[in-house]
């Protein structure tokens, strides 16, 4: 077997596998992939808000009344209204939580520069407490300070990464189109079909995608997927048979 530990071509490869996390083989381990996970997660509640949401809206003017154009006008104005809600909660959530991040951030900014020592001290009885001996934990607190202090306590002390904050306007676009691409298939099943087939063809496409959901939302997150999968069955389903129930007895009352 040839030694390649004096072959200078050999090098670039040694830097490199060191620069490597360790982990298992295949496991991400680059920033930003918690922040992305996140993303991914809302964008599939939003969806799945959307198709119980509007399921249960067509499904219960269903019981009602049988015109297309009430069925149409329901399910547009619950779409609209319920995208447009979602948009702006996110966006008024999740601005409270940057104005909160960079406040914290700029008090950390202060503490830095006008008590660096304490800040230091701090960084240090931090790290300890996270079992690294008091020894180690001063010489890490030092090599973080050095390299980027605001980082470093930002993460370690606030559990914050300054250059990944929050964006409102992309939390409100993403929930805004999650949910309208999951009200748009219930809207269009209960529309599409003839009469006699829209509740069947409205329940079956609506089963599909929760299932679909389900599954995603359970994969994201490395939980099993049949209990995710039932859940969010038995809550569609239970949605669309209280509505139609609830329009089904307004009709019959000439409500």
């Amino acid at each position: 077997m040839s030694d390649d530990s004096d072959d200078p071509a050999a090098e670039p490869a040694r830097i490199r596998d060191a620069e490597q996390p360790a982990g298992h083989p295949g496991e991400p381990h680059h920033e930003g992939l918690g922040t992305r996970l996140n993303w991914l997660r809302a964008a599939v509640l939003g969806a799945n808000d959307g198709v119980v949401s509007i399921a249960g809206l067509v499904v219960g003017v269903a019981g009602a009344t049988d015109s297309r154009s009430a069925l149409l006008t329901a399910g547009l104005a619950g779409l609209l209204a319920g995208s447009l809600s979602m948009a702006v909660g996110e966006y008024v959530s999740v601005s409270t939580q940057l104005d909160s991040e960079q406040a914290a951030l700029a008090q950390e900014r202060e503490e830095l520069a006008t008590t660096p020592q304490a800040e230091l001290d701090e960084l240090t009885g931090l790290l300890e407490n996270r079992g690294i001996s008091r020894d180690l934990a001063r010489e890490v607190a030092e090599q973080l300070t050095d390299r980027d202090a605001l980082g470093a306590h930002a993460r370690v002390e606030l559990g914050i990464n300054p250059e990944e904050l929050v964006n409102p306007w992309h939390a409100a676009w993403a929930s805004f189109v999650s949910f309208t691409a999951g009200a748009l298939l219930p809207l269009l099943a209960i529309v599409l079909p003839p009469d006699g087939w829209r509740l069947a063809v409205t329940v079956v496409s609506v089963l599909i995608a929760l299932v679909c959901c389900g599954w995603v939302s359970a994969h994201l997150g490395n939980a099993p997927a049949r209990p995710a999968i039932i859940r969010n069955a038995v809550g569609g389903v239970l949605a669309m048979a209280v509505t139609y129930a609830v329009g089904t007895l307004l009709s019959a009352t000439g409500v």
